[in-house]
């Protein structure tokens, strides 16, 4: 018994050396390898990364590891910090090194996962609304809508009233000494106007988009328009001193200059100068 006890530990320590020879002789080969290669850190993914996910997450998700110049992926990341404010923008696998092209600011990547590119020059802009201003729960990202522009009579007393010192002009059917009101006002404000978030402040378990059909929501609903900054601003002017409601616009639908609607104008049969 004691005999093949010791076969059994001669063989175990046997197994060891072998095993510790094997791993000195890689790495020695690694070092002849590298001998004479400039090396450089560089990030590796350790645990997959879904796309999405924040830089600032990360970092435990990665390791860092020395490279020969000749094998360090092009734009790859040397600086997790210089990542802020970004996520991934696709799926990263374990083994591959972290490059800056795959890493996209949060606002593009909201973009793309709605397959919406909004213009570098537009800005986008938030108006809360009942859900029948906003086409009852309908609407969704990517379409285009018209915004109509509702205002309730003001004061006048003269043709141009300053506001927050500046000089608004009002409707030239008023003369300069009439003392009165304008007129209740629908215009169309803007045309084919890009949605490119919709949120309803709802029932959370309506989920199903055949279910939309039928059901409205329940509370009102947050819409973010892309906009040219001027236009922005008289969204927002309309939103704060006005009524908003928005339309369905399909390319099909002529682009025609018409007047506002007043009071009066509505009885009318057909459009033109009021």
């Amino acid at each position: 018994m004691t005999r093949r006890i010791v076969g059994v530990v001669v063989a175990i320590l046997l197994a060891l050396v072998g095993t510790l020879a094997l791993v000195a002789y890689v790495s020695s080969a690694e070092q002849r390898a590298l001998a004479g290669e400039e090396l450089v850190e560089v990030y590796v993914v350790a645990t997959p990364i879904a796309s999405g996910t924040a830089t600032e997450d990360i970092e435990a998700l990665v390791t860092v590891e020395r490279v020969p110049v000749k094998v360090r992926a092009r734009g790859a990341v040397d600086s997790l910090p210089a990542l802020a404010g970004q996520v991934a923008a696709v799926d990263l696998m374990p083994g591959e090194q972290l490059v800056a092209g795959r890493f996209v600011q949060r606002s593009e990547f909201a973009d793309r996962a709605i397959g919406i590119d909004v213009p570098e020059d537009m800005v986008e802009v938030t108006v809360e609304l009942d859900p029948q201003r906003a086409i009852g729960g309908l609407l969704e990202a990517g379409q285009t809508v018209a915004v109509f522009a509702s205002f309730d009579p003001f004061q006048l007393s003269r043709t141009v009233v300053p506001i927050d010192g500046e000089a608004v002009p009002v409707p030239s059917a008023v003369a300069d000494d009439v003392v009165g009101t304008t007129p209740n006002t629908t215009d169309l404000l803007l045309r084919k106007v890009l949605v490119t978030a919709v949120q309803e402040r709802s029932d959370p378990s309506v989920q199903d988009d055949d279910r939309r059909l039928s059901t409205a929501p329940e509370g009102t609903v947050f819409v973010t328009l892309a906009l040219a900054p001027f236009d922005a601003e008289r969204l927002v002017f309309t939103a704060e001193f006005g009524e908003l409601w928005l339309a369905i616009e399909r390319e099909t639908v002529p682009e025609t200059d018409e007047p506002g609607q007043t009071r009066g104008s509505v009885l009318l049969d057909r459009p033109g100068p009021r």
